[in-house]
């Protein structure tokens, strides 16, 4: 795909997500001009000085307002949106939040990029919206819901949506929080060593979302195949590559947390297409016409697992400390 003379907007651009896209092309010939649309100027001026970039363009303004999103999506040809709530506790205690920037700030981006031709926009989703049993998940599902319904009468503009597990030191993420405790000689608090997670770097999750600016039809969702462990092996791993003492402690499952990450349904793994690295979940393109819902099933969909971090490969402690060395503070740190 050719991004040249092109004009990208990344919403949470600020944000794990938002800046490892932004990292992937800053220095490259893709991109005339790349846009940052998030609502905290405080890391807006912090990400300005450091990058000193004329190619960065900042735009303050909320998913949740129309005309904000409106104005910073003109003239633009791409869309990365990863602006959104991503803590499941603080969801949980103010769920209406959740719903108010997930799903309504999605579909303010999404009608603000048919309205203006945006060629193709990417939609940052979760496996929590899988089978989902939080405040978070649920709102990031609807999300998706938002993304398959609006994909279905969006014109000339592609949309999609790219799902993902556990990534890697992304913000909030466990790793971090490994890495803190280890260096103040703390205990490793786990809530649940049996507990596993996919591991994803965020240059595996870039990759991911430009396999959906590539290849996608409008209304599909995108899952990368991934290697998982369990939180026991991800706290040895730590340990071992920092050569430390510290015991590790089992604390409980927390609330609205899940024994295992599922990117996949059942329901959806039947017809998803195996693309090699990837899975592609194309839309589900029914009317209303009720007897297709009710009158009809699938015979094979009782016979099949669902896509999880207990059912894929499972890494060992060495080959998680090799995928921890890819990330560059741990890297760094341990050189």
């Amino acid at each position: 795909m050719e991004f040249t003379n092109k004009v990208l907007l990344i919403t949470g651009g600020t944000g794990s997500f938002g800046s490892a896209v932004l990292n992937r092309f800053l220095d490259t010939d893709h991109f005339k001009e790349i846009r940052i649309f998030s609502r905290d100027e405080k890391k807006q001026d912090d990400l300005r000085r450091k990058l000193s970039s004329p190619k960065v363009k900042f735009y303050i303004g909320d998913v949740r307002d129309y005309n904000s999103v409106d104005a910073a999506v003109r003239g633009v040809d791409y869309i990365f949106h990863a602006a959104a709530l991503k803590q499941v506790p603080s969801c949980e205690f103010f769920p209406i939040e959740a719903v108010k920037t997930n799903i309504i700030g999605t579909e303010n981006v999404l009608e603000a990029a048919i309205k203006n031709n945006v060629k193709s926009v990417v939609v940052l989703s979760t496996d929590k919206a899988v089978y989902p049993i939080n405040a978070m998940g649920i709102s990031k599902a609807m999300m998706e819901k938002v993304l398959v319904a609006k994909s279905r009468n969006s014109g000339n503009t592609i949309i999609c949506g790219t799902r993902y597990g556990n990534v890697m030191a992304s913000r909030g993420s466990v790793i971090p929080l490994f890495v803190e405790q280890i260096k103040n000689g703390n205990d490793l608090t786990i809530t649940d060593p049996s507990m596993t997670r996919f591991m994803m770097t965020l240059e595996d999750a870039v990759d991911l979302v430009l396999f959906g600016f590539k290849y996608a039809n409008s209304g599909d969702i995108f899952i990368q195949k991934a290697p998982a462990a369990t939180i026991q092996v991800l706290a040895e791993a730590l340990n071992e590559l920092y050569e430390s003492s510290s015991k590790i402690k089992v604390i409980g499952t927390r609330h609205g947390e899940k024994l295992y990450e599922s990117l996949l349904t059942r329901e959806e793994k039947i017809k998803a297409e195996d693309m090699g690295n990837y899975y592609r979940v194309p839309a589900d393109n029914r009317d209303l016409n009720y007897s297709n819902y009710y009158s009809k099933g699938e015979e094979d969909i009782s016979k099949i697992e669902d896509y999880h971090s207990h059912n894929t490969k499972r890494l060992s402690v060495e080959e998680m400390k090799s995928l921890l060395l890819k990330l560059d503070f741990i890297s760094k740190e341990i050189k």
